[in-house]
């Protein structure tokens, strides 16, 4: 038997330990023990606080919290699931690195998987890699902390790559692939960037379909369609747990249906209007991805661009200086999305020189993916998404499905380099079209710099609309002066957005004139090859340092203690009543993570927040509805003083855990129920929507002085009240109704329960001496980690299978 010849792979390797330096070299704070400090996950630790103790405290999952929003399902916060065994591979991707560059080099190895599946040659292939892995945007969303939305991306590529392995033929090795990293993918936990791929996917799949029609090749068509559903239903049953109860709890959540009637033209099935597109992308915008600064950058300070500074006339520094670096259409953005200069050029010229239908695939999802991403600035095709394209209504930030065209520009210009490295003739064949694609870009970059006034505004609408504003408030003597400040704003930004744009035009030039020796015979393969690494990693690494860089690196104890209590939390954290609420007025309420770690909290930090709640926020916690802050349990205020510290105020008027009400009030619906919320005494009466009158059939109230009902043991995923009273009363709990998985007992039996004053738990108890139990055992956890485990053990199982008899032909050839 002849040993197998491990020379073919040293290049792959290669790659690989290339991969590893350029990682820890950009993260070298890393290698001094620093970690990245990144917002969104400083709000985590808030939010999940209460969870990951419980967790560590019991070996159980806390599958509800009551830490922040009165209470919500913690399925989206930090639920571990435990049956999905595909987790221990998604270590092995991450190559044991540290946070976060583990999730870099899943950038760089998935896109690596799809070029080898397309049969770029390796160092080709790591130029591609670095394009795509340093596109800014990917860096920036690790800087924010959006770790899930990063893990998906990285996942998107190797799964494109197990479908095209599918489809040329490769059945089980291209199922088997895209199943593991469609799993990969879901289990990452951003549905978000998952039904971006699968918008990529159908185009991809209507596209093959033409192909195999025009080829009368329909049956291999429907084989490998057929296989790559055995995929997806396999990585789904892998993932059923989370994604089962994501699509249940979901249609309760602001991404849910509301029921009210209010506001109809901002409604949709989903999301409403002005938030879904709140963040859009600027049409004009939309050359950041050739030109980073074409609005600016990140939001920030003007005055720490040193260079566009200096054209600023002295007298009007300081004013301009406070003024914004970025003039964009959105409300703030970290950076822009910038796939690169070489990368869109050779984009551009891939379409002129590359046969099949993969360029118009790629053409395709990109030109969708940047009109949509102009949401509020294209409402007609973002209405029709809106309002008839399945589940799209369900995400905000319209801007991020860039990602698309994140991932098609940077492999249509790898292959098109491939084209021309494998037919160097192609260049003279295509000298008219190479010369079209170095204007339509380099010419394009060059033209922006010498006239950039004529193709783009350096004020924002927002900014245009306070100018127009204010200059009517001033007399003649002052407009003079107000318009030479405007002025000199606008020609620091013109020289910001300069800057960028010659910088562009060089990268192109640098780029076809590389293509052009190659082409004319005067470079070889390598030396393109080898130019194409440096000039990519020289355009594409220091723009996204530029919103990633050592900067952002904090010791681990800034990391993992991020808050620190108050004197006001401190007060707060001696009441030893286990379940009480806080609203801490001190910080942005609803967009607080801060409070959540040390209290129960009205407020807090989630993007998937129970619709009624956001409703009773919008409609009465919000404008200081006393009613509605007792009956949530309101034991304590946190308020700033006249020194502006936060100090705390007791609510001697919350109405406790539970209570016992005289009365209650049918409504007819939704509007009625929460709009009698507005005044009504919630120790009294109990208002309820007419759906649950059924529960309410032959109840009678009947006061009873002596009665009473105590909480007496309190945990996330239950909770155990003892109440004494001579007669069957109607019972209200301070507790967020949510019927998908809360279980009421009475004495051990199974009672019923209903909603009252549109998001609270009541029930009707009989007269006596009893002990009431709410349990949280949502079936779509106990179920789903059953048959995750089956699907996860299955899959693993058939890789084993298909890796072993792979490795035994091989074998025999060699033999």
């Amino acid at each position: 038997m002849k040993i197998p010849n491990l020379k073919q792979y040293l290049p792959h390797l290669s790659v690989v330990l290339i991969f590893l330096v350029v990682i820890m070299a950009y993260f070298s704070p890393l290698l001094e023990g620093k970690r990245l400090r990144q917002p969104d996950i400083t709000n985590w630790k808030g939010m999940s606080k209460e969870i990951v103790d419980y967790r560590a405290k019991t070996g159980e999952e806390a599958l509800w919290t009551n830490s922040m929003f009165g209470g919500m399902p913690a399925y989206q916060i930090s639920v571990e699931y435990k049956g999905n065994l595909i987790r221990h591979i998604d270590n092995i991707f991450k190559f044991g690195l540290p946070h976060p560059a583990n999730l870099v080099f899943i950038y760089l190895i998935g896109f690596f998987i799809l070029l080898m599946v397309l049969k770029v040659d390796p160092w080709l292939a790591l130029a591609g890699s670095v394009a795509f892995a340093f596109s800014s945007y990917f860096l920036i969303i690790l800087e924010a902390g959006h770790n899930s939305k990063a893990h998906a991306i990285g996942y998107m590529a190797p799964v494109l790559a197990g479908i095209l392995l599918t489809y040329r033929g490769k059945h089980i090795a291209g199922m088997l692939l895209t199943a593991l990293f469609l799993a990969l993918e879901l289990r990452a936990n951003h549905l978000q960037i998952t039904y971006y791929l699968m918008m990529m996917v159908i185009i991809l799949g209507i596209s093959e379909l033409i192909i195999s029609i025009k080829q009368k090749t329909v049956p291999a068509f429907l084989k490998a369609t057929g296989l790559l559903f055995i995929a997806a239903f396999l990585a789904l049953s892998i993932n059923i747990t989370n994604i089962w109860a994501t699509w249940e709890y979901g249609k309760d959540t602001i991404r849910g249906k509301s029921e009210l009637s209010s506001d109809p033209g901002n409604r949709t099935t989903g999301l409403d209007k002005d938030y879904a597109t709140q963040w859009s992308y600027g049409k004009a915008e939309t050359f950041t991805l050739m030109i980073p600064n074409t609005k600016g950058g990140a939001t920030g300070s003007l005055g720490n661009n040193r260079k566009a500074m200096e054209k600023v006339d002295p007298v009007f520094a300081q004013a301009v200086a406070g003024q914004n670096h970025y003039w964009g259409d959105q409300p703030f953005t970290s950076g822009p999305v910038y796939t690169g200069a070489i990368m869109v050029f050779l984009f551009i010229l891939g379409l002129f020189i590359l046969k099949g239908h993969l360029r118009w695939w790629l053409l395709a999802v990109t030109i969708l993916s940047v009109m949509l991403s102009w949401g509020k600035n294209f409402m007609p095709l973002t209405d029709f998404f809106l309002h008839y394209i399945p589940g799209y209504n369900k995400f905000r930030a319209v801007s991020m499905i860039l990602v698309i065209a994140d991932l098609a520009i940077p492999l249509l210009g790898i292959l098109a380099l491939k084209e021309i490295i494998e037919k160097p003739a192609i260049v003279r064949e295509k000298q008219k079209q190479f010369f079209i694609a170095l204007g339509m870009t380099g010419g394009l970059a060059l033209v922006f710099y010498l006239m950039p006034q004529t193709f783009f505004n350096f004020l924002s609408g927002m900014e245009q609309a306070a100018i127009t504003e204010q200059r009517a408030t001033l007399d003649s003597s002052q407009v003079a002066q107000f318009d030479s400040l405007i002025n000199n704003l606008e020609t620091a930004r013109v020289s910001v957005f300069k800057s960028d744009a010659i910088r562009s035009f060089i990268f192109i030039l640098l780029a076809a004139a590389l293509i052009w020796l190659y082409g004319k015979k005067k470079i070889k393969a390598g030396v393109l090859t080898a130019s194409a690494i440096l000039l990519i990693a020289i355009d594409m690494i220091p723009i996204a340092n530029r919103y990633l860089n050592n900067d952002h690196f904090v010791s681990k104890t800034q990391v993992n203690n991020p808050f620190a209590p108050t004197e006001a939390d401190k007060i707060i954290l001696k009441d030893t009543d286990p379940n009480f609420r806080v609203f801490n007025t001190t910080v942005s309420t609803f967009q607080d993570a801060s409070t959540s770690y040390f209290h129960k909290s009205i407020g807090g930090y989630h993007g998937a927040k129970l619709r009624r709640y956001q409703e009773l926020i919008d409609h009465h916690i919000s404008k200081g509805n006393e009613s509605v802050l007792n009956m949530l349990n309101t034991r304590y205020f946190i308020v700033n003083d006249a020194n502006r510290q936060p100090v705390v105020q007791i609510n001697m008027d919350a109405a406790g855990h539970a209570w016992f009400v005289n009365t209650y009030k049918l409504v007819e619906n939704a509007d009625q129920e929460i709009d009698a919320l507005a005044n009504f005494s919630p120790e009294s009466t109990a208002i309820v929507d007419k759906r649950f009158a059924q529960q309410l059939s032959g109840f009678s109230s009947m006061p009873d002085t002596n009665a009473f009902i105590n909480l007496t043991e309190y945990q996330p995923n239950k909770l155990k009240y003892k109440y004494q009273a001579a007669s069957d009363q109607l019972a209200v709990f301070s507790e967020i109704y949510y019927d998908k998985g809360w279980k009421a007992f009475i004495d051990g039996k199974p009672a019923p329960y209903f909603r009252a004053n549109y998001v609270l738990r009541a029930m009707i108890v009989p007269a006596g001496s009893h002990e009431i139990e709410f349990r949280f055992e949502p079936t779509v956890y106990f179920t789903g980690e059953k048959i995750s485990f089956a699907g996860s053990l299955l899959l693993i199982l058939m890789i084993l299978g298909y890796a072993g008899n792979e490795i035994r032909k091989n074998l025999r050839k060699k033999a």
